[in-house]
């Protein structure tokens, strides 16, 4: 077991028995406010690409229509405080992500990376990153993307180590949640050589969608 891994259970293990009482109340509430479906499951990439089923809180309402009118003012907390993260430790605990790491994101962006911003798999997707103590949904994709790569390139555990102190301060301010114009981070459409982002489409937010 390397040292990354060795971090990541004696975090993550205590982690997941102090807070069940909050997991359990958090996901209670989702029941009773938003219905039936507690838990949101993704196939998304992990280490060089390989799928796995990452699991969140539902934070929207079930169906079709725009993130701004499915995301509940509910939902909106459990994002703000991070809340609806909580069960990506039990993807942890099972070794399919890292406490730190680039995000995991969407299979379909697989295809869109230049090879440079693909790079970004060669580390175990993680619960938080360097891009998200550094601006989170607040930065464009490209810089996000070019901030995963730094780290893939300066992964170190003193790293992670302050990684982790910055992002309960983050957590904390509720810094970047949403990115600007939009409740949720836009779809990524690939890079362009303007720099411009994809738009924020129907479904650009976490259920079904990109957000991060």
């Amino acid at each position: 077991m390397n040292a990354k891994r060795a971090l990541d259970l004696a975090i993550a293990l205590p982690a997941v028995i102090v807070l069940a009482p909050v997991m359990l109340g958090v996901a209670l509430a989702v029941r009773m406010i938003l219905g039936p479906g507690v838990l949101f499951r993704q196939v998304r990439p992990g280490l060089r690409g390989a799928p796995f089923t990452l699991v969140k809180f539902r934070t929207m309402r079930q169906g079709d229509g725009p993130d701004a009118e499915r995301l509940t003012p509910f939902g909106r907390f459990l994002r703000a405080t991070s809340l609806d993260e909580l069960p990506e430790l039990l993807n942890v605990l099972r070794g399919e992500m890292s406490l730190v790491g680039p995000r995991p994101l969407l299979m379909e962006y697989l295809a869109l990376y230049t090879p440079e911003q693909a790079r970004r798999h060669e580390a175990l997707p993680g619960v938080t990153g360097w891009a998200q103590v550094n601006g989170r949904n607040a930065v464009t994709w490209e810089e996000r993307l070019a901030m995963d790569v730094w780290y893939v390139d300066h992964r170190s555990l003193g790293l992670d180590l302050r990684i982790l102190a910055r992002t309960f301060a983050a957590v904390l301010r509720r810094e970047g949640v949403h990115a600007p114009g939009s409740p949720t981070m836009p779809r990524f459409t690939g890079s362009r050589p303007t720099g411009q982002n994809g738009q924020a489409g129907q479904n650009g937010g976490e259920e079904g969608t990109g957000r991060d």
